[in-house]
């Protein structure tokens, strides 16, 4: 409908007229340290990632859950480094892609770009399929909850909710972040204490074990392939912390804080996966039978069975039991919305670097936020999902555990790029050779060896995962690898199609670096 005369219409979304940190017409000190520290914590859905992870790293580990949960930290906190550094120089919102493409060229960039976004897309396929699930239960409509006609319309409606959220403003999307994420790390810690305190107390449940020093012992792992796919599937659940990075540029104080946010919400998620899954399996232990955490019908969400055996299903205990369904819900929600965010800034980035088409470089003129990048993403994520659906519920379940070699990926290609972008300050003193080298290194290394082996070796046999593919030359492949390797392969072919028709991009590759401190950008 056209505006009334005498009045104008409302502004186009128009483009960016710069391409460096801060030019880009985002609105920028949208956000504090609390804020940033809410998202990146938010993004990866502790209760979510619990919910679905859990059981898994027991099935490969057995007793060692908690060490292995522990263990996943180790390569994050490093590669946290590595983006507290490199966003104290350059903090675009591009984050990987534009720091790879400095570091290595713009080729190498745009693949870090696309390892991000085909991760992003990815996983909304599951997130919108537990809230779909979640909301049903909550409900109390167990029949429509295991309909994946209706689950999975409930989870296209949740898609188009957060991109709407996502679409009218950052502020908004943090404010929610806040409410959510408190009501989930309230409920998780009721939970783990009330578990602990019925292991401990007079009457323990038949399940009960109580805590060991074994569980702790990494050396107690059966195989070096169950270690590795234990820690893989460990990164997964802190996988998300970077979303504080990427909003980096509608951040106050922008240099400092988003580095500071990613190190913190890191910290904080090792200390709640510590606490959950040492208490859900001193309580449900790791059996294969009933609520253990070894069940394999409870693999894919053992916190909602567990609900109600912690909290039991009378009076309060079952107004409990009802909060932690909501609180899964609300997890994957907020992990929705915050998946959202990073995917469209990066795409936004590259767009505003002319590594793919301009259009998606627009943002809106009141909300200030990416407009086709923000729409593209949850468009893209919806027909994912859908066409995954109507494959099979197989092929979903492997292009979930595929999302591990994307995640990998581009965390250890952002640790690699680190150590190459400061190469010539590192014996500058003993602080730069720590974080601008020896942490980033060692996380990026960590990475490479999890991606190579996983990929290779145990997501590579036809017997791992739900389905497997008869490659021409390969033979029988399993799904997961096919699924995450192809993903990244279809990345390489679409950048190299991109630099036949527009050749070179990276706008401005040898502007002087913005640092917080002058003395920490390289030396051009």
């Amino acid at each position: 409908m056209s505006a009334p005369a005498g009045r104008p219409g409302p502004p186009a979304a128009p483009l960016v007229t710069g391409s460096g940190a801060g030019e880009k017409g985002l609105k920028g000190g949208a956000l504090g340290l609390v804020s940033s520290v809410a998202i990146g914590l938010a993004s990866t859905a502790p209760a979510y990632s619990l919910a679905a992870t859990l059981g898994i790293i027991v099935a490969g580990v057995g007793l060692q859950a908690p060490i292995i949960t522990i263990l996943g930290f180790v390569p994050m906190l490093l590669i946290a480094y590595a983006y507290k550094e490199l966003n104290a120089s350059d903090p675009d919102c591009g984050t990987t892609f534009t720091w790879a493409a400095r570091a290595f060229g713009p080729r190498t960039g745009w693949m870090g770009g696309w390892g991000i976004i085909v991760a992003d897309i990815i996983v909304m396929a599951n997130l919108a399929q537990i809230a779909g699930v979640y909301g049903f239960q909550l409900l109390g409509l167990d029949s429509l909850a295991s309909n994946t006609t209706w689950t999975t319309l409930a989870g296209v409606a949740w898609i188009i909710v957060m991109t709407a959220i996502c679409y009218v403003g950052i502020e908004i999307s943090a404010a929610l972040q806040r409410w959510l994420l408190g009501v989930e790390i309230v409920m998780l810690a009721i939970f783990s204490i009330t578990a602990l305190v019925k292991v401990y107390g007079s009457h323990p449940p038949a399940t009960a074990i109580k805590i060991s020093g074994s569980w702790f012992n990494p050396f107690n792992v059966p195989t070096t392939s169950a270690l590795t796919a234990g820690i893989l599937a460990a990164v997964f659940i802190y996988w998300g912390w970077d979303t504080a990075v990427s909003v980096n540029e509608e951040t106050a104080d922008s240099h400092r804080t988003p580095g500071r946010a990613a190190v913190i919400s890191t910290v904080l998620l090792l200390v709640i996966y510590a606490l959950v899954s040492t208490s859900a399996q001193a309580f449900a232990g790791v059996g294969a039978d009933g609520i253990g955490l070894g069940n394999p019908d409870n693999a894919g969400d053992v916190l909602s069975g567990l609900g109600g055996a912690v909290f039991g299903d009378q009076g309060l205990g079952w107004f409990l039991t009802k909060l932690l369904i909501f609180m899964v819900l609300t997890s994957s929600a907020a992990s929705t919305q915050t998946t959202i965010l990073p995917t469209a800034r990066t795409s936004f980035s590259m767009a505003a670097h002319r590594a793919i088409p301009s259009q998606f470089a627009r943002v809106h003129a009141k909300h200030r936020t990416p407009t086709w990048s923000t729409i593209g993403m949850g468009i893209a994520s919806i027909a994912f999902y859908v066409l995954l659906t109507l494959i099979s519920d197989n092929v979903l379940a492997d292009s979930i555990a595929s999302v591990g070699l994307g995640i990998a990926f581009y965390y250890g290609l952002t640790g690699f790029a680190c150590v190459w972008y400061y190469r010539r300050v590192l014996t500058r003193s003993a602080k730069d050779f720590v974080f601008k080298g020896l942490f980033p290194l060692l996380g990026g290394l960590m990475l490479l060896y999890f991606f190579c082996y996983a990929a290779f070796d145990v997501y590579a046999q036809p017997d791992y995962g739900s389905t497997s593919i008869d490659l021409p030359v390969f033979g029988q492949t399993g799904g997961v690898t096919v699924i995450g390797v192809g993903a990244l392969l279809i990345g390489a072919v679409l950048m190299l199609v991109q630099w036949a028709v527009q050749g070179s991009w990276f706008r401005h590759p040898d502007v002087p670096v913005h640092a917080a401190d002058p003395a920490d950008a390289p030396p051009s």
